[in-house]
């Protein structure tokens, strides 16, 4: 569904996706700790949740997207959808980060979010504005909705994926995400983060996909 096949992860054998770089390489603005619980404890722990929950039905040899699809809003197969999609949500944060993100976005990109928000700064606050209100666990995505740019936010494990939405790139505003580095500054967190992390170059290539 996505054109970057970064985050095309076949489950079949539900396996953690590599991060795109090492621990440390998103400090000061994350830490090789923070990045340690977060894919070493967190991301790892949904992918082995969603192996047991699968073993031995349909689900197993899925890719995640279409897990998601397949299990969304069904009241006996919401801890596969919780597991699958936060696999799926946490693969894609990765990739929406980068050591060498922040600055300006690729022209294609630029071109179609001056044309939603105004310009970059306008983008940027609207995606921490949606990630800070986001109340408690959840996420807050720039996502192409038909031909247009918007910002939308989700709740837990959900994602645009489910709102027939393409996802462009994610902030994660989970508490783990940041606690560690933050504590309750979430707003320091995401400040931070979409000045000198945020992949564009990423965002660009699922836009053109």
């Amino acid at each position: 569904m996505i054109g970057n096949d970064k985050t095309q992860t076949s489950v079949s054998a539900h396996l953690l996706a590599p991060l795109p770089y090492a621990e440390n390489a998103l400090e000061p603005v994350i830490s090789a700790r923070t990045i340690g619980f977060h894919y070493g404890k967190h991301h790892k722990g949904y992918v082995e949740n969603l192996n047991k929950l699968a073993a031995g039905t349909e689900f197993a040899g899925m890719m995640l997207q279409k897990i998601v699809a397949a299990t969304v809003g069904n009241p006996d197969k919401v801890a596969i959808f919780n597991n699958a999609s936060q696999a799926w949500n946490h693969t894609f944060y990765w990739h929406s980060l980068s050591s060498q993100g922040g600055g300006e976005p690729p022209a294609a990109l630029k071109q179609k979010i001056e044309a939603a928000f105004g310009n970059v700064d306008a983008c940027k606050k609207e995606l921490a504005a949606a990630a800070t209100t986001q109340f408690g666990s959840g996420w807050a995505w720039l996502v192409l909705d038909g031909d247009k740019l918007k910002v939308v936010k989700t709740a837990n494990a959900d994602s645009p994926l489910t709102k027939g939405l393409k996802p462009l790139l994610t902030v994660d505003v989970w508490e783990h995400a940041y606690y560690l580095d933050y504590q309750n500054r979430r707003a320091d967190y995401l400040a931070a983060l979409l000045d000198k992390l945020i992949d564009w170059n990423f965002a660009d290539g699922n836009l053109r996909g």
